[in-house]
């Protein structure tokens, strides 16, 4: 067996603090950031296997609220190494230490990777303030959290690319964060998880905006976040907002 991709033993070392961030109080929703996911050289090989935009099979369709993202989500046999991320990322060991961090038992991932996989943007990407789908259109599980592993060396301000997080009841930006390599997010998915990075990327030209995306299911969810909330599919809602 390949060694491990995922810092496990890092990551073990930190769940208290993780919890902490975890449930902070005064957040309109849940959300983390831990830097140093992968192990050190693993990280390395991974931003090396990640494939040129211009090769292999991107999906590039664009939705009204982003434009230029690419994602590929089927990986083969020439790239065995991002199929072991998304191997990790899915299996019992990480998604155990996810639910204890969280709270959220009985996780479920979805080696679909329906939405997910590996993210890139373009000069000119966008993607707008929303809150996204929660319920999966093929198992028809509930969405309960996203996770993401940017993998962008020496990412500048000017580049823009930031992930945005928004209480919008308050109109208020809670989390401007750069995407900077092996930076790891975790959100739960819910009616008030408003997210995006809605400024237009202008990193230079052969600069891309790289990331790991995977979300992850329960069968059911609490009856108070179900009634009326269920966003189908791959709609999302998106809002504008004022700086």
């Amino acid at each position: 067996m390949d060694q491990e991709l995922i810092d496990f033993d890092k990551l073990q070392a930190h769940i208290a603090e993780l919890k902490t961030q975890w449930n902070d109080p005064e957040k309109p929703f849940h959300y983390l950031v831990y830097d140093g996911f992968f192990r050190p050289e693993a990280a390395e090989r991974i931003l090396e296997a990640y494939p040129d935009v211009t090769t292999g099979n991107w999906d590039g369709t664009t939705y009204i609220n982003q434009k230029n993202k690419f994602a590929l989500t089927k990986f083969g046999a020439e790239h065995p190494l991002l199929q072991q991320a998304f191997n990790e990322f899915n299996g019992e060991n990480f998604l155990h230490i996810v639910e204890d961090i969280t709270g959220i038992s009985e996780l479920l991932g979805d080696d679909e990777l329906f939405g997910g996989g590996l993210h890139q943007s373009v000069t000119g990407a966008f993607l707008d303030v929303h809150v996204d789908f929660n319920y999966h259109q093929t198992t028809k599980y509930h969405r309960r959290m996203n996770a993401i592993v940017y993998m962008n060396k020496n990412w500048k301000q000017e580049y823009n690319g930031y992930l945005e997080l928004w209480d919008m009841q308050k109109k208020k930006q809670l989390e401007s964060i750069a995407p900077l390599f092996n930076r790891c997010v975790i959100f739960e998915t819910n009616e008030v998880s408003y997210h995006g990075h809605p400024k237009p990327l202008a990193a230079p030209g052969g600069i891309t905006r790289k990331s790991l995306a995977v979300y992850y299911y329960t069968k059911d969810r609490p009856a108070n976040e179900i009634a009326g909330s269920i966003i189908q599919c791959m709609s999302t809602r998106r809002v504008q907002v004022d700086y």
